[in-house]
């Protein structure tokens, strides 16, 4: 599964902010339809993202596109003008019911045959964002060629009437419950906005608590969100040496039979073990080992 440690959200409308976002190295770019995008501004915001998609190279980056939320009356729209130039994945915001995405998915399907592209190369994300989805989380999950939930924690506590925090525990619950989910069907869990871009210290503190949760990556709304949060969901060179060390020692400790076994002075079994492998699956990911 492609890595996404970083998602960057860039305005639709604005191919400057493209155009700066392609240089940036972040694992995925997504073009905005939505919040980002005023009202009458949505007609030129899918000119602009349909010619960034003809014309810019964005090499090992993934190039995304979220649309407008299904029954806005705008996402029609949005899905014509951009499928046929074939990002990498749809985001859907907003998404409360399994049906709602079934349509979609058949659309994705359709333009895969139409044009001749592999089977399942349009990939779909959604967003988790108001207390009925996080209901519903077990039925879309399961959905076909879904690939990443992604949790909106603004919109999910202003739809609870929740006080945004720096620590963020009036999220905790429905954090945790996307990470669950997402895990229970092979997903991807990516993490809360923090809105302050300028608080560089805050962000790393809250992407590391989301690693530690077991997001596989962040949303970025600004440039220097990208290292921070990169980094934050990208195992150190020690992290990889003790898990790659762990895993071998486990190797070696089957052979002769033993299942539980000390490694510097700490007991080591599967649970370990198997965090291990995580660290090394998220290296890999990230190109690091």
């Amino acid at each position: 599964m492609r890595a996404r440690r970083g998602l960057l959200y860039v305005p639709g409308d604005d191919r400057h902010k493209i155009d700066k976002a392609i240089t940036l190295g972040v694992d995925s770019i997504c073009l905005d339809l939505e919040d980002s995008v005023a009202p009458n501004r949505k007609t030129a915001a899918r000119q602009t993202i349909q010619a960034a998609l003809r014309e810019l190279f964005f090499g090992k980056t993934e190039k995304l596109v979220r649309i407008n939320p299904l029954g806005s009356g705008m996402d029609a729209d949005d899905l014509k003008t951009v499928l046929p130039d074939h990002p990498d994945g749809i985001v859907i915001p907003k998404v409360e019911e399994r049906r709602a995405l079934l349509g979609i998915i058949r659309q994705l399907e359709a333009a895969e045959i139409e044009y001749g592209w592999p089977v399942n190369s349009i990939r779909l994300l959604i967003g988790i964002e108001t207390p009925r989805a996080i209901l519903n989380l077990r039925e879309l999950a399961a959905l076909p060629r879904l690939d990443a939930l992604i949790f909106g924690g603004e919109d999910f506590a202003a739809s609870i009437g929740a006080t945004r925090t720096q620590s963020a525990s009036e999220l905790t619950y429905a954090r945790q419950a996307v990470v669950v989910a997402a895990a229970a069907y092979g997903l991807q869990a990516i993490d809360i906005v923090n809105i302050d871009f300028k608080d560089i210290e805050s962000l790393r503190q809250e992407a590391a608590a989301g690693a530690r949760l077991g997001y596989a990556g962040k949303q970025i709304i600004h440039p220097a969100q990208v290292d921070p949060v990169q980094t934050a969901f990208t195992p150190d060179e020690q992290a990889v040496s003790d898990a790659r060390r762990l895993v071998e020692a486990f190797a070696a400790h089957q052979k002769g039979g033993a299942a539980v076994f000390a490694v510097e002075g700490k007991m080591i079994d599967m649970p370990l073990v198997r965090q291990a492998h995580n660290v090394l699956d998220r290296a890999r990911a990230a190109g690091k080992a």
